[in-house]
């Protein structure tokens, strides 16, 4: 969130941001409730404040003094006990309404209602390395090309034996899928190599909760605007004994993300130890809510996944975090061109960004059989806005505490990636080349039909 002084001081910044993201908040709403909130706490601390000098008196009245004081007191709490409960209500509707609050975007962030207003700014393929947007011609030859009709990635595993996705609805529902032996082989290898790249870049490496409490979700941002994105577990406070016991509703993880910031939650951190880098693997789920007459066949848009993904805490520093974001996007692309996989990196637009995004990149990765780009990566800058509803806070060389800036991004996510190196690595009879930095996970250089 931000803080209520910068939003009183740049009321119209922030409005403009509210437009541009296109989120559901009226601005000056929140205003008149601040205020409304700030003068019922001045009453209410007043009226406090009467009582304490009143009781420090009360020893030395007698008589009738003393009891006109006493009454008059019981007249001061009666107002103050009223007071304290419409401040109440007051402040469950201000903190509603400042969870809602987005992000001012970065100046490089483009303007646009949706992802036709995001802009390629850099091309990567094996044959030709890094490739200008404006040079139209180099960015015609990235995608791999091939002198046989394409096959997708859905034809190709089920020919090896690779996918199910008959029998992961039967079993799942709707977009439910198996994968099976070397993709399987594959998937863990992908995470191994990324994990092991990680913790080489000074990372450490978690498996975080997949189930989640619901501060974490509001504290990372997916709450309240996201919420129907995620499931929420059913009767999550049943005992082993099978009675049920009321709890608060606990929720299946879209990322790691918010494990891995909730982990910091409500902690003083020392500058010196500053960045934090970590990076969580765990099963994610989305509910897809919206999407589902989008990408139906195959495994593009599935609701459970698996996920490796980048988080780095550092100090309330905008060139910092600039540069943090770059080294994220850097990593994320240094394992795509492991991978030998043609890409671009998008700079994403103010409305197709989250709330509290400062400035976003996505990473998409060729997609033969679709002739077009895929989502597989997300690199995002949140300034400080996460780490304000999560309380995660440092003590700077002076001493004073300030806000970290919070950054994350994908490492490798499955199965999107799968999906890129089956079609950019298939072949002309079927099969598929490993790509060479998983081949030693295998022990094989090609699937081929069993």
């Amino acid at each position: 969130m931000l803080d209520i002084k910068f939003i009183r001081e740049n009321a119209d910044a922030v409005k403009k941001a509210i437009t541009d993201k296109r989120v559901d908040i009226n601005l000056d709403d929140l205003l008149d409730i601040d205020e409304k909130r700030r003068d019922l706490l001045t009453e209410v601390e007043s009226l406090q404040a009467t009582k304490n000098q009143v009781s420090k008196e009360l020893p030395s009245l007698e008589g009738a003094e003393r009891e006109a004081k006493i009454l008059e007191m019981k007249e001061v709490d009666n107002k103050q006990t009223a007071l304290t409960l419409e401040l109440r209500e007051v402040q469950v509707k201000y903190d509603d309404l400042m969870l809602r609050v987005p992000n001012i975007p970065s100046p490089e962030t483009p303007v646009g209602a949706d992802d036709s207003a995001n802009i390629p700014w850099r091309y990567w393929s094996p044959a030709l390395g890094d490739v200008d947007p404006k040079e139209t011609d180099k960015v015609a030859e990235v995608p791999t090309k091939f002198v046989f009709p394409v096959k997708s990635h859905m034809d190709l595993a089920t020919a090896l034996d690779l996918v199910d996705t008959e029998a992961g609805v039967k079993t799942a529902g709707f977009r439910g899928y198996y994968l099976k032996n070397e993709l399987v082989q594959i998937q863990y290898a992908l995470f191994w190599y990324a994990m092991e790249k990680l913790r080489a870049k000074g990372f450490t490496v978690m498996q975080t909760p997949t189930l989640v409490r619901e501060f974490a979700l509001t504290g990372s941002g997916h709450f309240p605007a996201g919420r129907d994105e995620l499931y929420q577990i059913v009767d999550s406070g049943r005992l082993a004994s099978g009675s049920a016991e009321s709890k608060e509703p606990i929720f299946l993880a879209g990322t790691s993300e918010p494990s891995l910031l909730a982990y910091f939650a409500d902690k003083v951190l020392e500058e010196k130890d500053l960045p934090i880098k970590v990076a969580g693997i765990s099963p994610c789920y989305r509910s897809e809510v919206g999407s589902y007459s989008k990408d139906l066949k195959g495994l593009y848009r599935v609701h459970e996944f698996m996920k490796v993904e980048q988080v780095v805490l550092c100090r309330a520093d905008m060139s910092e975090g600039d540069q943090w974001l770059e080294t994220l996007r850097g990593i994320a692309e240094e394992l795509l061109q492991d991978l030998k996989l043609p890409y671009r990196v998008l700079n994403i637009c103010t409305g197709d960004m989250g709330a509290g995004k400062y400035k976003m990149y996505d990473i998409e990765t060729w997609m033969p059989s679709l002739n077009k780009y895929g989502e597989t990566h997300s690199d995002s800058n949140l300034t400080d806005w996460q780490a304000r509803r999560l309380n995660i806070r440092y003590k700077d060389s002076t001493g004073k505490v300030k806000h970290v800036f919070t950054l994350n991004n994908t490492a490798v996510a499955s199965p999107r990636i799968l999906i890129a190196i089956l079609e950019n690595y298939q072949q002309a009879d079927g099969s598929v080349i490993v790509p060479e930095i998983l081949q030693k996970f295998l022990g094989v250089e090609v699937i081929k039909p069993k």
